[in-house]
């Protein structure tokens, strides 16, 4: 089968001078300037003693250096896993171990983050032998360091494996989630033919490449149709709506938040906002009716689309053609080869019941890499994949998501699960009981709310984040919200009843 690196070679035999990814840098590269920064990176990456099937991690900002390191691991036949740069030190040493990963890509600093003064913490955490290499920031700027110990353990792969992508679980710890290129391949396909993507735009993306949303709509649907990839590593919506402009972008995929900043910003240009743009499909939150309103007010040329998938594959998505009824209140219809089905009671339900979602599709992943029983337990004895989601499927494919299986939090299209931050403040003095749920919010989905029947007088907030700072729980885990109960809903077995601790506070299960 054909892959992105074969892909990426075809086009640079057709037009090697043309654009093929930018940054709000100001970087900009042609496809023969990335084919031989790719080079250079791939030749050090062979002298630092890496083979083909080697797993590797990519943890680096939306820089034109992303899609370098990207095509240099493709290059030497190594298996790319990717990582969001926000992550600390002690969940890149995780996911490194999970996956026996032999070397991690990594920007030197980033937003007054200094990447290579966390080796020492990168080096404690992981304890065996991993190659790091630090890129400053520029085309030719990159250090080599190794860090010393034992060989790593290598897991069971599943055979094909081409990528690793990583995501929250309920139990706290990262998935490895393992997809062939043909899984991978599918659902980009799945996109590229309800959107008519071809390279006749570019693709602009602010999503972080390190999530698959970046990932699959971003590095991957870039060079599978030939058009310019636009990244945005810093978010500013005015930047975003020049970018745009300037760049003739045709489509983006975000969460639900960025366009809610979008349709807010001023606008002084002629030209509407996002004029060209035929498609914004937004993940991971509802999109409320009254926003999807003002952007047709706001963004005129646009269709707002809703789109439903996970890291495990995708799944619906909003027709160019539906109505704003039917983009604000379903996920969208099924995609081509996708198979949804609603459980109930342990049977499958006829259209229109509300149950557990699972699924069949061509896109779905190969399996979770060291994590045999959850991958085990994750399918039906039929063989289709429980997504954790409740919800219902009409008769026309259309998919409504009701509620939540997972206890995971999503903030603007990203999951985080709130066992972390559960199991630090579980500790405190001043907290008979702890539950973090999600609080719905209008522009980022959920926000982190810290839930707390309190063991007499209840700590203050600022007291909250301090315990979790002393005890270097990442800010990106950080309750934005504190609410004080008397006492907890919970089962006879003692397990609090978030759905009615939801339902209670927020008047959502």
């Amino acid at each position: 089968m054909t892959g992105i690196w074969d892909d990426f070679l075809t086009l640079l035999s057709r037009d090697p001078r043309a654009t093929a990814v930018l940054d709000d840098r100001g970087n900009r590269m042609t496809r023969s300037e990335l084919q031989a920064l790719s080079a250079d990176i791939a030749e050090e990456i062979l002298a630092r003693g890496l083979v083909a099937g080697d797993v590797v991690i990519i943890c680096m900002p939306n820089w034109t250096e992303w899609l370098a390191v990207y095509l240099a691991a493709l290059r030497t036949g190594l298996v790319p896993g990717t990582l969001p740069v926000t992550s600390d030190p002690g969940s890149i040493a995780y996911v490194s171990n999970l996956v026996g990963a032999r070397a991690v890509f990594l920007p030197a600093a980033h937003r007054g983050r200094s990447f290579r003064d966390e080796i020492g913490q990168l080096a404690d955490s992981v304890g065996r032998r991993l190659e790091v290499m630090l890129s400053v920031g520029d085309q030719s700027g990159r250090h080599w360091q190794t860090i010393e110990g034992p060989e790593p353990v290598l897991p069971d792969y599943p055979v094909g494996m081409a990528h690793i992508l990583f995501s929250s679980s309920t139990t706290g710890q990262s998935k490895a989630i393992a997809h062939s290129e043909s899984s991978l391949r599918a659902y980009n396909q799945a996109v590229i033919d309800r959107y008519g993507v071809t390279d006749d735009q570019s693709i602009f993306m602010p999503s972080p490449l390190g999530h698959s949303t970046g990932f699959w709509h971003g590095a991957r649907m870039s060079i599978m149709v030939g058009a310019p990839l636009v990244l945005q590593e810093r978010w500013e919506p005015q930047r975003a709506l020049e970018l745009v402009s300037e760049n003739s972008c045709g489509i983006t995929v975000a969460a639900t938040p960025f366009l809610t900043d979008l349709v807010k910003a001023e606008w002084h240009a002629e030209t509407p906002k996002l004029q060209g743009m035929r498609a914004f499909l937004c993940g991971g939150a509802p999109i409320p009716p009254s926003l999807i309103e003002k952007a047709q007010l706001e963004i005129p040329d646009t269709r707002i689309c809703s789109i439903w998938a996970m890291s495990e594959g995708g799944a619906t998505s909003s027709l160019l053609e539906d109505s704003v009824d039917l983009v604000a209140n379903t996920c969208g219809r099924v995609m081509a080869g996708t198979e949804l089905e609603i459980i109930k009671e342990g049977v499958t339900a006829p259209r229109g019941s509300e149950g557990e979602i699972v699924m069949k599709a061509p896109s779905l992943f190969l399996g979770y890499i060291n994590q045999k029983e959850m991958y085990e337990k994750s399918f039906t004895a039929d063989g289709y994949f429980r997504t954790g989601d409740v919800g219902i499927v009409d008769d026309n494919g259309y998919l409504k998501i009701t509620g939540r299986l997972k206890d995971i939090i999503i903030r603007g299209g990203v999951n985080i699960s709130p066992v972390e931050i559960e199991g630090a403040l579980a500790s405190h003095d001043k907290i008979a009981r702890i539950a973090v749920v999600g609080q719905p919010d209008d522009r980022m989905g959920e926000r982190i709310c810290a839930v707390i029947q309190p063991a007499g007088t209840p700590p203050s907030f600022e007291e909250l984040l301090n315990w979790l700072q002393e005890r270097h729980v990442p800010r990106r885990l950080w309750p934005e919200s504190m609410r004080i109960v008397e006492s907890m809903p919970a089962t006879p077995a003692g397990k609090i009843r978030k759905n009615v601790l939801r339902q209670n506070l927020f008047g959502l299960s």
